[in-house]
Order: C-alpha cells, then structure tokens, then sequence
C-alpha cells in the first residue's frame, strides 16, 4: 500500500507560479514512479508528469518548458514546480504512483486526494 498527500495548492495570477508537493508513504514507495494528473471541472483527468526512483522525467507537451518535477527520495516526497501559469492550468491537481511509466498513465495504483490549483487573468 502506498499512501500520497498532496499539499501547495491556492490562487495565483497568470504568469505566477507555485510548488506542488506529494508525500508518500507505504513500505515499498521507493519502488514507484510518482506522477501528477490534473482535472478541470467537466473535463477528464489528464497526465501532466512523472518520475521515477532513478529521475527519469516524463511530462506532457501542454506542459513541457513550464513545468519541472523532482523527487527527493529521502524525504519519499515528489514536487511539482508550477511555472508561468496560464488561467488554462485552473484544476485540481493530483499525485498518482504505479510501478512503471505506462501503468502509471494509464491506470494508477494509488491516488492523493488532490488540491485546487487556480490561475487568475
């Protein structure tokens, strides 16, 4: 079992930026990759990036340039620097994990309970 928890949310203005951060906990989270999804009201949940226990880093082209992930594996907590936000970046945010890049897109295993990322224009 691995346990996630979101926190870093809030309002910012457009061109402003935040930080993401997902804490993890289970026994075995060092074996997971730890992605972000994000959802907008009536839209479904989107892929936005992902890394795995070695850094490897995956991000999706809406966000590519703008949006860096990392891990600090000590901490077992994975973070999400939010960069020149548009009001189109508006979603609650969410951190996922699954064992490898292609299950973790598609089905994770284990999801946080999300936080509400809002840009102002």
């Amino acid at each position: 079992q691995v346990q996630l928890a979101e926190s870093g949310g809030g309002l910012v203005q457009t061109g402003g930026s935040l930080r993401l951060s997902c804490a993890a906990s289970g026994r075995t989270v060092r074996h997971y990759l730890i992605g972000w999804f994000r959802q907008s009201p009536g839209k479904d949940r989107d892929f936005v990036a992902a890394i795995s226990w070695g850094n490897s880093t995956y991000y999706a082209d809406s966000v590519k340039g703008r949006f860096t992930i990392s891990r600090d594996n000590d901490k077992n907590t994975a973070y999400l620097q939010l960069n020149t936000l548009k009001p189109e970046d508006t979603a609650v945010y969410y951190c996922a994990a699954n064992t490898h890049i292609a299950s973790l897109t598609r089905r994770p295993a284990y999801w946080g309970q999300g936080t509400q990322v809002t840009v102002s224009s």
